[in-house]
């Protein structure tokens, strides 16, 4: 655990009788540092500071319900949007649309108030794309960095953000893309680039914007063959099979960082800096991926998608490698499926790894756990609702947030144990985000701030 020096300077500043007297007041101000370095406060992306759903912070909330204290407070957040919040120093960033998605705003409110500081259209759209009623025209969640909010609606618009002012210092509204059901892959950041996934019916790409500029630094084609074919093996002329929802992100290896995307049929590995792809993953039973990979002891874990997909484990492979999912890798090929298991995988929510255990609940309310390098199933137990919202982990804990507005919270660990069930406002399509010892959720038509 790392321990600010200034508090060690603050004890030594004190000659030997002093400390006598005031070494209690001392050590509990260097335990109470201590604590709060290792909890996050900046929550920058979706999915965290990490990208995977945990959190270090200790001691959110268990229980609650509308009328609990634990509701600091209550926001109402007009229009129809499911982006998540993210959270840098005092001010919270979320995206809305108006439902009919011609009218596009950004909304910033205040950590410790509630109260919203900003709340500006960015763009108007005179013939928005079809979306879907399950989705919305604002579903992609902003990120953040010092100074700066990025982010985007899809085709219809991305822009960057002054954070002290507000002041637009950037857009870019010639990003092609018929999303075809709506958008929703979020950005995020790594060094000096926007990384944004495309993948529509008619075009699927990734693409790196400078952050500073928001000019193009790279884009690279999706490479895989789509077939035209559904599942079935028949004919698709519809555009599920080449859309896609997925958020990027950035895996170490032993050679350098590589940047993970899912589109739709594969999971792709490409160069940060030049976007050359590196490696891919095909999964043709499967398509339209939804979620941020995690990844952990050296494997890479994602959902392949809808409609019947599985939950995978992939060691990553070397340049120009191909994985085929049904074959598991041609002779001399080292690539390959550590494991993979078809039963409860979600399709819309993120998995979770928390030491050597990954978890998930999938869309239909059954939490799973697994040990992550063997992919044997510990338990897997139904709690009941509709999953949309990825899960949190923070110390000891898993929240699970449905869309009917239950959050239930499980024990960490090889054996099942429920924690508590809460039911607040009309339901979560947003993930979380967390500061310190509050927790922030975004219901369809609030932003709260829980907090004991």
């Amino acid at each position: 655990m790392f321990v600010n020096p200034l508090a060690f300077f603050a004890v030594r500043a004190y000659s030997p009788v002093d400390m006598n007297h005031r070494f209690p007041i001392f050590a509990s101000a260097l335990l109470c540092a201590a604590v709060m370095e290792a909890q996050d406060t900046h929550w920058p992306e979706f999915r965290g500071p990490r990208g995977d759903g945990t959190t270090t912070s200790e001691h959110l909330p268990l229980k609650w319900d509308a009328s609990a204290k634990v509701v600091r407070w209550a926001t109402p957040v007009h229009g129809k949007a499911w982006s998540s919040p993210v959270l840098w120093g005092q001010k919270l960033w979320l995206t809305s649309a108006t439902e009919d998605g011609r009218e596009l705003f950004v909304i910033c409110v205040d950590k410790d108030t509630g109260k919203i500081v900003q709340d500006d259209k960015l763009f108007e759209v005179a013939k928005p794309q079809y979306c879907i009623p399950f989705n919305s025209y604002a579903s992609p969640t902003p990120a953040l960095e010092e100074g700066r909010v990025y982010l985007t609606f899809g085709a219809a618009g991305t822009a960057a953000l002054d954070a002290s002012t507000g002041k637009v210092l950037w857009t870019r509204r010639d990003l092609e893309c018929n999303h075809y059901r709506g958008p929703g892959s979020s950005p995020i950041l790594y060094g000096d680039s926007l990384f944004l996934n495309f993948d529509g019916s008619d075009r699927q790409y990734v693409v790196a914007l400078d952050k500073k500029t928001g000019r193009t630094i790279w884009k690279a084609d999706r490479s895989i063959d789509f077939r035209d074919l559904g599942p079935d093996g028949k004919p698709e002329t519809e555009g599920d099979l080449r859309k896609a929802f997925a958020t990027c992100q950035i895996f170490s290896t032993d050679s350098g960082k590589i940047l993970l995307s899912q589109g739709s049929k594969a999971l792709y590995a490409y160069d940060p800096p030049t976007g050359t792809e590196l490696w891919r993953v095909e999964d043709y039973s499967s398509y339209s991926g939804c979620t941020r990979p995690v990844t952990g002891h050296g494997l890479v874990f994602v959902p392949s998608g809808f409609p019947n997909g599985e939950v995978l484990a992939i060691r990553p492979g070397k340049k120009g490698e191909v994985l085929d999912v049904k074959t598991n890798g041609l002779p001399g090929i080292q690539l390959q499926i550590a494991w993979m298991d078809k039963h409860h995988a979600p399709k819309k929510p993120s998995l979770l790894l928390v030491d050597d255990l990954l978890y998930a609940v999938d869309d239909n309310g059954v939490a799973t756990c697994w040990e992550a390098l063997t992919g044997k199933m510990l338990w897997s137990e139904r709690i009941g609702g509709h999953f949309t919202a990825s899960p949190l982990a923070a110390p000891g804990r898993l929240y699970l947030f449905s869309e009917e507005g239950k959050t239930t919270v499980l024990a960490t660990g090889r054996e099942f144990k429920k924690l508590a069930e809460n039911d607040l406002g009309d339901g979560c399509m947003a993930s979380p985000a967390v500061s310190g010892q509050a927790l922030f959720l975004r219901s369809r038509t609030q932003l709260y701030r829980l907090e004991d």
